[in-house]
């Protein structure tokens, strides 16, 4: 794993997931349509053709038109009252040339999914859709992530987000928005199309593509089948605030009660079985909590208040040979990190009170909820508590692996469009216990960088930009010619 992933998410941990699982209720729906969103039969009448989308405004220059857009997800016709309605609104921005080659009928298009913590538009539209378009001729439609930007929930602070649920709040949206935007673009002449995304984004546009009833060029970038080993076993694992999960897990008795029946009824703690019974509950609520009368009440945690860290310096290399290229890469990133200020902050817990803690030693500690059950309980022992951990993790695992693992979509039309970029040293996105990309869709292809995911994002960027290239040339050669 490479050590600069480590340092670098050591410096800006952020806290996830900071009041809990989410509603019992909302999750109940979001599993149930999420159902209808992996077949790609049923999912392609779920968005019209002709949704409405809105230009705000339009600049002109000699060498680019950008235009900012807008539209109503459609994600809000079936799921607005669970969304935050701050979401319901999605943002866009499309970079094109001109004026297009009068020798070429190709008007070649690529949507640009955002990874975590890339808000607004500004960094996807420099660093990837302005030398798209500069070097190669190709648009770029830059789609505001939910919960992200000008889409960000009040009471939500950066890119944390609040809920476990929100993750699958934001795959589903972004899915049926995608989708949206695909077919404006048809109806506006562009093609070939692409979709693509930077981690996060990455497995986003994934999403978006497995549904599509077409051929579209795919092009995740730093992401994998599945997003369950990104919050269970990459350093993102440190960010999730575990204690308040394990709170939750615990109150909620019959929710608990349910779940142990299937974990082990002799109390042996086995996580496989916690891993099955979380996927057990992502494929069969509501029927497995059906009997819940009650709701638990929704912890409120006041949200950390953090120093904002610029990267503001240019990064060059020059040619090297590969190892000490990489060595140099990783060596001036953590040069980079060493110079920034640490990042002091205040950890806030369920009971109100707070932790302080600066730098890279972050030891977060968060304190049992105000649950009458819990007040009445003595504190659990290591053993209990670890026990407690596993399950918790496993049980995430499951719901994250159900609801984000790809093998549950449709394989998308043409695998033969799509290339993969992956990180070889990646400690954020891990490969592990699930089938990869290439196993799910024979006929794709993967690119490996020597690198982990920080410096990938840094120095590689044009490994990306070359894969879209190639990618919307396969879709030109095999479809449009």
């Amino acid at each position: 794993m490479s050590r600069v992933d480590k340092v670098y998410r050591s410096i800006v941990l952020t806290t996830f997931f900071n009041r809990g699982w989410g509603k019992p209720e909302n999750l109940k729906r979001i599993f149930e349509f999420r159902r209808h969103l992996s077949d790609r039969e049923i999912c392609k009448h779920l968005i019209s053709p002709y949704h409405p989308i809105h230009i705000k405004k339009v600049e002109k220059t000699t060498d680019y038109v950008l235009i900012d857009g807008q539209f109503t997800s459609p994600f809000v016709q079936y799921m607005g009252d669970v969304l935050p309605l701050e979401c319901h609104t999605a943002h866009f921005q499309l970079l094109a040339p001109a004026s297009w080659p009068k020798a070429s009928k190709l008007t070649p298009l690529c949507i640009h999914l955002a990874g975590t913590g890339d808000h607004f538009f500004w960094r996807r539209r420099t660093l990837m859709a302005r030398p798209l378009l500069k070097d190669s001729g190709i648009a770029s439609i830059i789609l505001e992530n939910p919960f992200y930007g000008l889409r960000k929930p009040a009471g939500q602070v950066r890119s944390s987000l609040n809920n476990v649920s929100d993750i699958f709040l934001m795959g589903g949206c972004l899915m049926m928005e995608c989708h949206a935007l695909l077919h404006w673009a048809e109806r506006h002449g562009f093609g070939p199309l692409a979709l693509t995304g930077i981690s996060m984004g990455g497995h986003m546009a994934s999403i978006a593509a497995c549904n599509w009833p077409k051929p579209v060029a795919l092009v995740p970038c730093l992401s994998w089948s599945s997003a369950s080993g990104v919050f269970t076993e990459g350093v993102m694992s440190d960010s999730v605030n575990w204690a308040l999960l394990e709170n939750q897990y615990l109150q909620e008795y019959s929710y608990r009660h349910e779940l142990m029946k299937m974990v082990n009824p002799a109390g042996s703690g086995d996580s496989d079985a916690a891993f099955e019974a979380g996927r057990h509950f992502a494929q069969n609520f509501p029927s497995s909590l059906g009997h819940i009368e009650s709701v638990s009440r929704i912890i409120q945690v006041e949200e950390e208040k953090e120093g904002k860290i610029k990267v503001g310096e240019k990064l060059e290399t020059q040619e090297k040979p590969v190892v000490e290229e990489k060595k140099s890469q990783e060596r001036s990133v953590l040069n980079l990190l060493s110079k920034m200020p640490l990042v002091q902050k205040t950890v806030a817990s369920p009971l109100g009170g707070s932790s302080l803690t600066s730098g890279l030693n972050l030891n977060l500690r968060f304190s049992a909820s105000k649950s009458k059950i819990t007040n009445m309980k003595p504190e659990r022992s290591k053993t209990e508590k670890d026990k407690l951990h596993s399950e918790a993790l496993q049980f995430m695992k499951g719901i994250m692996d159900e609801c984000t693992f790809l093998g549950n979509f449709a394989q998308p039309v043409d695998p033969s469009l799509i290339i993969s970029v992956i990180a070889k040293d990646d400690a954020y996105v891990p490969r592990g216990h699930l089938p990869g990309l290439p196993e799910l869709w024979p006929g794709m292809e993967v690119r490996y960088i020597d690198t982990g995911h920080v410096t990938a994002f840094v120095f590689r960027m044009d490994h990306f930009r070359k894969a879209i290239l190639d990618a919307l040339e396969k879709s030109a050669d095999k479809y449009y010619s």
